[in-house]
């Protein structure tokens, strides 16, 4: 392992004291209540898409990542995943701070991170560690920067793929740097992130979370990079200004699937539906959005990412459907149905009938609490089975910006 330099060493030092001191501070500051502040959903690495940072994983690099939080609060702990991995996975050291812009953090906020005392855990391969609480106000909308760094090689990541926002990594040891300037390496997913959860004082301050559950719809494909515009942080700034917040987590995966697990897009809903909502902090509600590439899937040619490709019927999507809405039910958390929008390969035949048998189930069946209706949202007026010009990416499937707003606006609030 490569010797610090004094002032190097020193200025670790001086990190574990600062967290000392807000565990400290914590542990005598009286009730809490923790809330899931930021979520993600997380999918094993594969070589079968495109190439990321997940399948060689990390040596002797810092990775930086930026979240945005949905919910005020005076401590927060970080959890990671090693959900996927199969080895057991050293961290170095970890950092929180909040966010500067790109890769920058704030001058003063850097707190460093540790799990169960230790400031550079040995994490079992399968392990969600969340972190020791740290003292670090946060107001709903900050964007915090959480950096890892690995002295060893951290083998496979598990990950989230399309995150629509950048990921840094700089060789070598920079989880306290406050400038950007050694982080000059790229990418768009995130990597062992899984969660935040913020605590205010008092218990009561905060309300309880809704997770956004479903595919690309969700995880907010062809929104702006890094500007918080997919429907989930569309719907949580909607709350906030109508004096109702509460954090909104994204637990979209593209090209996710209700009934079949995928190499490149995640556990099936059904299956992966425990960790990314029920094992979430304080949820209270979950908008589910599922089925579009059950469907789609059927009717593409077998490679490694749509392998299986069967067919599905809607019978067979309901009954998915219907054993999420168990689920939850079962965890006394309210459940929102939400109707697939149209989009290109789905505008006729079989495609076309089982989304609508889909939405027609959702729409009158009463199995869900509530019922959200993008499909008639988005759609075209003058050609239901595409969606609204004003509304579309242009890829033929996905929202734009004023599409995400659009769904966010349809949510009834009242019904969260």
């Amino acid at each position: 392992m490569p010797r610090l330099s004094l002032a190097a060493a020193t200025l670790a030092t001086l990190l574990i004291a600062v967290t000392a001191s807000a565990q400290t501070a914590f542990a005598s500051s009286g009730a809490h209540r923790w809330t899931a502040g930021w979520s993600t959903a997380v999918q094993r690495p594969s070589q079968s898409w495109y190439p990321t940072w997940a399948e060689a994983g990390f040596h002797h690099q810092s990775v930086r990542q930026t979240v945005r939080v949905g919910t005020d609060g005076s401590d927060l702990r970080v959890r990671l995943s090693h959900a996927f991995g199969t080895t057991p996975l050293r961290l170095t050291g970890a950092t929180v701070a909040i966010s500067a812009g790109g890769a920058s953090v704030r001058p003063g906020t850097l707190r460093t991170l540790t799990f169960d005392g230790s400031a550079s855990p040995l994490i079992r391969a399968g392990a969600r560690p969340a972190s020791d609480p740290v003292r670090l106000p946060v107001k709903a909308g900050d964007r915090l920067s959480i950096t890892l760094y690995f002295n060893g090689p951290s083998g496979p990541t598990t990950f989230h793929n399309v995150a629509m926002e950048t990921a840094y990594r700089a060789d070598g040891d920079h989880r306290a740097d406050v400038s950007a300037d050694a982080f000059t390496q790229e990418s768009s997913s995130w990597y062992f992130l899984e969660s935040i959860d913020v605590a205010a004082k008092p218990a009561g301050a905060q309300q309880d979370a809704v997770v956004t559950f479903g595919d690309s719809l969700t995880d907010g494909a062809a929104s702006t990079p890094g500007a918080d515009n997919r429907y989930p942080d569309q719907l949580s700034r909607r709350l906030s200004a109508d004096g109702r917040q509460r954090p909104v987590l994204n637990a979209g995966i593209g090209g996710n699937r209700v009934l079949s697990d995928s190499a490149c897009f995640g556990e099936k809903a059904t299956t992966r539906f425990r960790r990314d909502v029920l094992d979430q902090t304080r949820v209270g509600t979950v908008i589910v959005l599922e089925g579009t590439n059950d469907i789609l899937m059927g009717e593409t040619a077998a490679n490694a990412c749509t392998t299986p490709n069967r067919r599905v019927t809607a019978a067979e999507l309901i009954e998915g459907h219907r054993a999420l809405i168990r689920a939850a039910h079962a965890r006394s958390i309210t459940v929102i149905g939400a109707t697939l929008p149209p989009g290109q390969g789905l505008e006729s035949g079989t495609p076309s009938e089982s989304r609508a048998a889909l939405n027609h189930w959702i729409r009158t069946s009463g199995a869900y609490d509530a019922v959200v209706d993008f499909d008639r949202v988005l759609a075209d007026p003058l050609n239901p089975h595409q969606l609204l010009p004003a509304y579309a990416s242009g890829d033929g499937l996905h929202p734009n910006d004023a599409g995400y707003r659009a769904m966010a606006d349809a949510v009834n609030l009242d019904t969260l």
